[in-house]
C-alpha cells in the first residue's frame, strides 16, 4: 500500500468519524460508517488491504517496492 493510499484512507476514517460524532450519520449507516472508519485505519496500519490481493492491485510506487 502506497502512502498516498493510506494517507487517503486514514482522512477517510477521520471524516467518517467526525460525522457520526456531530450526528450528521447516525443509526445502522453510522455503525457501517464506524466499521469502514476502522477497517481503513487498520489496512492503513497494516499496510495492507485484502481487497487488493484479488485483483492484483498495488497503490506503492516504483521505489517503494
Amino acid at each position: 500500500m502506497g502512502k498516498t493510499d493510506k494517507m487517503v484512507r486514514l482522512i477517510v476514517a477521520a471524516v467518517l468519524l467526525v460525522l457520526f460524532l456531530t450526528n450528521v450519520i447516525s443509526g445502522t449507516l453510522g455503525i457501517v460508517a464506524l466499521i469502514l472508519a476502522a477497517v481503513f485505519v487498520a489496512t492503513s496500519f497494516i499496510n495492507f488491504c485484502p481487497l487488493y490481493l484479488p485483483f492484483g492491485i498495488s497503490t506503492r510506487s516504483k521505489s517503494e517496492q
